[in-house]
């Protein structure tokens, strides 16, 4: 009977506040999907940093007779076969280094063109404009400084390139993005968070007096709350439904009928479904159980049992 009791008061709630219910609902959906959301940025972020720091390279790369007239790196001419000869000797007694690979001119130039060969910058180039290189795998990818300072400088090297700079600018950028999704995140929860409380304060006002027959008779102030404490978890609980349902069909449309089938993007592995499907129970969670606490403490302030 006190269940049945506390279920129709429940319904009575909702139904009264239907529109600041709905305020919840929309605002806790929206703040917990951008914390799933984040969430999945920042996992997704960490595997692309285990796959492609795995494979960094340093690259070396060496003057040609072009670079000679044009960079002051290379005043000292085009490299000879001595000081290539010399760099791979002391590439191959350095402790950090795992692998070293040589690049000719012609080999670099295929690779441009099959890169590249779209651009009209291709049909301008020639084999001997390219540069010579060294592309050297590290045992150890933060050990860059290194091979810079050994070989930056010396004569017959053009420059000492690490891919590792340009994949830190990209996963700052994600992880910038997914920071930012956070900090929404915490700006919607303060509105889903006010709104609870609004609405709480309001249904307990607009039933004061059935609270007040409730305290005459002797019922507990557990009892007295419960319904209140019950309506916002069950507005928050469809919130984090809709939240679930939004990460859900964004990662279909966005990834596997988006970003997946890019050519462009074909090298990125992306998190599969199992990853989002192991986030909804905790963005459920955080839904029912935020708003029920918030409830909990602002009747603690306004509905005084």
């Amino acid at each position: 009977m006190r269940a049945q009791f506390v279920l129709s008061e429940i319904g009575v709630g909702l139904r009264r506040n239907l529109t600041m219910t709905f305020a919840v609902v929309v605002s806790v959906a929206i703040s917990l999907a951008l914390f799933g959301g984040s969430l999945l940025m920042r996992d997704q972020v960490s595997s692309m940093k285990g796959y492609w720091y795995d494979k960094v390279n340093v690259s070396i790369f060496l003057c040609n007779k072009a670079d000679a007239e044009s960079d002051p790196n290379c005043s000292k001419g085009a490299i000879t076969t001595e000081q290539k000869d010399q760099i791979k000797a002391d590439l191959g007694e350095m402790s950090v280094v795992e692998k070293v690979s040589y690049e000719s001119a012609d080999q670099a130039y295929k690779h441009y063109k099959e890169q590249f060969g779209d651009s009209p910058l291709a049909s301008s180039l020639t084999p001997d404009q390219m540069q010579e290189s060294y592309r050297v795998k590290l045992k150890d990818p933060e050990k860059y400084k290194v091979i810079a300072t050994a070989f930056d400088g010396r004569d017959g090297v053009q420059s000492v390139q690490d891919q590792k700079g340009t994949l830190d600018n990209l996963f700052g950028l994600l992880n910038g993005m997914s920071v930012a999704a956070l900090y929404l995140m915490a700006l919607m929860l303060i509105v889903a968070l006010m709104l609870i409380v609004n609405t709480v304060r309001v249904s307990a006002f607009s039933r004061r007096r059935e609270t007040g027959i409730m305290r005459l008779v002797g019922a507990s102030g557990f009892y007295i709350q419960a319904p209140f404490i019950m309506e916002a978890a069950v507005a928050g609980l469809l919130g984090g439904l809709v939240a679930c349902g939004m990460l859900l069909v964004g990662r279909f449309f966005i990834i596997d009928h988006g970003l997946a089938l890019s050519e462009k993007l074909n090298l990125i592995t992306f998190l599969g479904w199992d990853a989002v499907l192991t986030k909804l129970p905790l963005v459920l969670a955080i839904g029912l159980l935020m708003p029920a606490l918030a409830a909990f403490f602002a009747l603690r302030k306004y509905l005084k049992v």
